[in-house]
């Protein structure tokens, strides 16, 4: 009974470990939202900025709070970018105690890692591919066919793309632990590589698409 008792007392201080680790990534995002909402705008402008510089292209908005929305999706983008290192080090204060010490080490690598990698896709995907795909866009323009961007089109399809890119380049290291754990050959992990590339990137073009 009193070993019984152990576990039940174990469990229920793992599960108390676990909703302090997500409180404080909550009230980390919820907190940051507020002032990355008073950016969005500046950044909202640049990126109207950056398109037209590209295409000659004038962005418009076809409802009143459709400007308003997407300085919420862009904030709360912002919020996971930027907060990433601090919920990523919340999750592994909850998988620390139960570590040795050079499973310790290398778990404080993987961490640095996951953020740095998440961080450089969003930005690979914003600074280099985005723009192409807004040139391949515009090169279908025609003296009877002109496009017309409305802003909510573009700038959705920029944040799932960003999250896509930013999935994308944590694959190194999952498909690290996958081998190291012998879970997957080297050989089946190259062979399904570009699979995986193109499952993400249609998952977020039919996201972005709704």
């Amino acid at each position: 009974m009193t070993s019984k008792q152990d576990q039940e007392a174990t469990l229920i201080s793992h599960l108390e470990a676990l909703r302090r680790a997500l409180l404080r990534s909550i009230v980390a995002l919820a907190i940051g939202i507020v002032p990355l909402f008073l950016v969005s705008p500046y950044v909202l402008d640049w990126f109207c900025k950056q398109i037209a510089l590209q295409g000659g292209v004038t962005l418009h908005y076809f409802s009143p709070m459709e400007v308003f929305v997407l300085q919420l999706k862009i904030s709360a983008l912002l919020d996971c970018v930027l907060f990433s290192p601090y919920i990523a080090w919340n999750m592994w204060q909850f998988v620390l105690p139960a570590l040795y010490d050079n499973e310790k080490r290398s778990i404080r690598s993987i961490v640095a890692l996951t953020s740095m990698l998440f961080i450089a896709g969003v930005a690979f995907c914003l600074i280099v591919c985005f723009p192409l795909i807004v040139q391949f866009g515009m090169s279908f323009a025609s003296t009877t066919l002109q496009p017309v961007f409305g802003i909510s089109n573009l700038v959705t399809l920029a944040l799932w793309l960003s999250l896509a890119f930013g999935c994308m380049f944590q694959f190194p290291l999952v498909t690290y632990a996958l081998i190291r754990a012998g879970i997957v050959s080297y050989e089946t992990v190259c062979s399904k590589r570009p699979y995986v590339v193109v499952a993400i990137l249609l998952f977020a073009a039919d996201v972005s698409a709704l």
